[in-house]
């Protein structure tokens, strides 16, 4: 097999890989009154459980960063996502509240070592195809969350039970997956140069190394925008239903209608972005991503209406999308030597900003008000702007000699790949 088939293979496995964990995070999230209702779960209760599964799953992409230096990413990922899939419906299947306690627990886990893995694959190939690719995957991600999001209203409609409603979803994703992991492809699998400027030299190839204290120094920008961007995605999957209604005096059913254009304005946004990304460069992407998210935390908070309240969150959606796919590929060029310890340390501050979003914007909207609050994820989001260079070229990159530079500067997505 030639190796730009091997890699085309891949790039479609990983890509339902992504889409494959939007089904199933959608499927567990959209659920949860469903998940409380079923295990007597009190309010009090309900966000410790929350919180638990971000923070196990931090715990493994800790992990994950240690396993990749003795097994390939390909290896974590194949057996994560099974993983991730069954444990979903051991949440469907407990009748006791340990039972729902231990597959969550299994869930944050494995889902660590999922998505620490699905971006490391993502980063190596979008590095072997010398052009932006990245956020085809998380496009593929967000398909996937609005298929489950769907599903899971029909089985909320239909008064399914959640094993019944998790069942034909993991007994139809399980084995596909199983199939599709055959053609993941590791960096070491690549046996020539596919699209500009891939090297394939040994150097390429050969074991990740630790980033050290000043790695990690370096890595802190993009850590930071990820948090920022992961505050806000929060923001709105937690309180746009309650915004809508509470404060711009919407119906219950309507209320229910950002979040979902949010999601499919995230889908265009990540279908086209990886064309404005070759065409512009990331920075220029990332930095218009920014200012549309402002605007559209701006919008929301000042909105006299329901109107003008969806178009602030369709607004967010079109910017927040494009900048959490380009930290994880930023990553992976100012790190080319360690992409696998840099993306799994960014992935911690994915769950980093999940646990504080939420509960940052509820706390400033019962003490002040939630016009006020809309306010703060738009203020922490335009920090981006002032690390927006953190997503172009390196002319200087951590632990990385001449030659090494020389080659990257051949591959860097954001300038087109012609290393000018």
């Amino acid at each position: 097999m030639t190796d730009d088939v091997r890699l085309r293979r891949g790039r479609g496995a990983l890509g339902f890989s992504f889409f494959v964990q939007g089904v199933t995070f959608a499927l567990l999230v959209t659920r949860i009154p469903a998940i409380q209702d079923r295990y007597g779960i009190s309010d009090g209760l309900l966000p410790v459980f929350l919180a638990a599964v971000p923070v196990l799953a931090g715990v493994a992409s800790v992990g994950t960063e240690h396993l990749v230096k003795r097994v390939a990413p390909s290896v974590v990922l194949r057996w994560a996502q099974p993983l991730v899939l069954l444990s979903l419906l051991g949440v469907g299947a407990g009748e006791r509240l340990w039972h729902v306690a231990v597959a969550l627990g299994a869930f944050g886990l494995s889902v660590g070592a999922l998505d620490a893995s699905m971006n490391m694959l993502g980063v190596s190939l979008q590095r072997a195809y010398g052009r932006s690719i990245m956020l085809g995957f998380h496009a593929a991600y967000s398909l996937g969350g609005i298929l489950g999001a769907s599903a899971a209203w029909y089985g909320a409609h239909a008064h399914l039970g959640l094993f019944v409603s998790y069942l034909p979803a993991v007994a139809v994703l399980l084995p596909l997956v199983l199939l599709g992991s055959r053609h993941y492809v590791d960096r070491g699998d690549r046996t020539g140069p596919v699209g500009v400027g891939v090297g394939g030299t040994e150097k390429e190839t050969e074991k990740e190394k630790g980033l050290g204290v000043g790695g990690f120094r370096l890595l802190l920008p993009l850590c930071l925008v990820m948090a920022c961007a992961y505050i806000g995605d929060s923001t709105v999957a937690n309180w746009s239903a309650k915004y809508l209604q509470d404060v711009l005096g919407s119906s219950e059913q309507t209320a229910t209608v950002p979040y979902n254009v949010y999601m499919v304005t995230t889908l265009v946004g990540r279908a086209v972005g990886d064309l404005g990304v070759r065409r512009f460069g990331a920075v220029a992407v990332v930095r218009a991503g920014t200012l549309l998210a402002a605007c559209g935390f701006a919008v929301v908070a000042a909105a006299p209406g329901v109107g003008v309240g969806m178009l602030g969150f369709t607004l967010l959606g079109i910017g927040l999308c494009v900048i959490v796919p380009q930290t994880f590929a930023a990553a992976g060029r100012l790190f080319p030597g360690a992409s696998d310890t840099a993306v799994a340390r960014l992935n911690i501050f994915n769950y980093v900003g999940f646990l504080i979003g939420s509960p940052l914007v509820g706390a400033i909207g019962d003490a002040w008000s939630y016009r006020g609050a809309m306010l703060v994820p738009m203020v922490l989001v335009l920090i981006t702007l002032f690390h927006a260079r953190s997503f172009g070229p390196q002319e200087a990159r951590y632990g990385v000699d001449h030659e090494r530079r020389a080659g990257d500067r051949a591959v860097d997505v954001g300038r087109g790949g012609n290393g000018v």
